[in-house]
């Protein structure tokens, strides 16, 4: 007998199936098929592929300066030269005196992110040059933006700004996708997955994700990391999904463990309030995965390497974004909690 379902019913169907989330790539429990894997990828492109590199300096790694170092310091005066509408922030490109071209970031990405990017290549992980700016007066600016133009002040004056430069020669060659890149199911890729969620970045959109060729290298990085030390997920309001001390305190870290594997919070699905834009509010929903099944060896080993930080580096990775002391002393003790939490998976 045919049964008709009511548009109502049917609905409901479709939103349940949506809602499920898409299982990720398997785990890396056979280690050999997964080294086979890597080694194959790199064998049709040729060359080196690299996602990590194992930081012997770690426990001395300047953080307050970040992989460019106190030498690659962005040095004004700075000429505007064109609108970025890239992405969700307001962004422009301007030339240091120097004729480097930096990317300027305007809006509550600026502080998380550069915090995020010392944290990251702390850890071994390769990231863009960013530094954190207070005030930026840029000359040439134009009469009107088309984004982010309320955040200008007469005079061309920018403040609370993040300046990105890939390191030099460094070529963008594209973008990795976390399903398809040829490090899955290698520790160092459930690493970087720990990672994320550790910083709270739910924002792992493939496209956030970038290769760098470098000669016959490609670098592999997460490079907008602007969505971290807030919410679990895209929550309301926005402005307090990143850089929020008091949503990173209180959010949950790790969601379920088995005697094998962890599964952590982030990223997590969107608020339902973002289920106006059925298209984005499931695509998000599908990153769950991202968080989710990793091997808890793997999981431990990113807490070993983070607890070789030493409090003081922890601290001047807030302090270079310009956070108070008091939001300093505040992300601090919740990132070290973390760590902790990870060493005794």
């Amino acid at each position: 007998m045919h049964v008709r379902k009511s548009p109502a019913g049917v609905l409901v169907l479709v939103w349940a199936a949506l809602s499920l989330p898409l299982a990720g790539p398997a785990e890396g429990n056979d280690a050999k098929a997964a080294k086979s894997k890597h080694e194959t990828a790199v064998a049709v492109e040729g060359g080196r592929s690299s996602l990590w590199s194992d930081p012997a300096d770690l426990g001395t790694r300047n953080l307050f300066y970040g992989s460019g170092g106190s030498e690659h310091v962005p040095q004004g005066p700075f000429t505007f030269v064109k609108e970025d509408l890239k992405g969700t922030n307001p962004k422009f490109v301007v030339k240091d005196r120097n004729g480097v071209e930096w990317k300027v970031k305007l809006g509550n990405e600026a502080q998380p992110e550069t915090v995020a990017t010392r944290i990251v290549w702390a850890v071994g992980y390769f990231t863009d040059e960013d530094y954190f700016v207070p005030e930026l007066k840029v000359s040439g600016m134009p009469a009107r933006l088309k984004r982010g133009q309320n955040l200008v002040e007469p005079g061309g004056t920018v403040r609370n700004v993040r300046l990105k430069h890939a390191p030099d020669g460094d070529k963008k060659a594209g973008i990795w996708r976390w399903r398809q890149d040829p490090f899955i199911g290698t520790r160092e890729w459930n690493g970087l997955r720990t990672l994320m969620a550790v910083i709270n970045n739910w924002d792992l959109k493939d496209i956030n994700n970038a290769v760098y060729r470098k000669g016959t290298e490609r670098v592999y990085l997460v490079t907008d990391l602007g969505a971290s030390f807030g919410c679990t997920n895209r929550c309301w309001p926005e402005k307090s999904a990143k850089g929020n001390l008091e949503k990173y305190t209180v959010s949950r870290f790790i969601r379920r463990l088995t005697p094998d594997t962890v599964s952590f919070q982030t990223p997590g699905r969107s608020s339902y309030l973002y289920a106006v834009n059925p298209k984005e509010y499931f695509h998000r929903l599908h990153l769950e995965w991202i968080g989710r099944n990793i091997p808890r060896a793997d999981a431990r080993w990113m807490g070993t390497l983070l607890a070789r930080l030493s409090p003081q580096q922890i601290h001047d990775a807030f302090r270079a974004a310009g956070y108070s002391q008091a939001e300093i002393d505040g992300f601090s003790r919740v990132l070290s909690q973390r760590i902790a939490a990870l060493r005794e998976l």
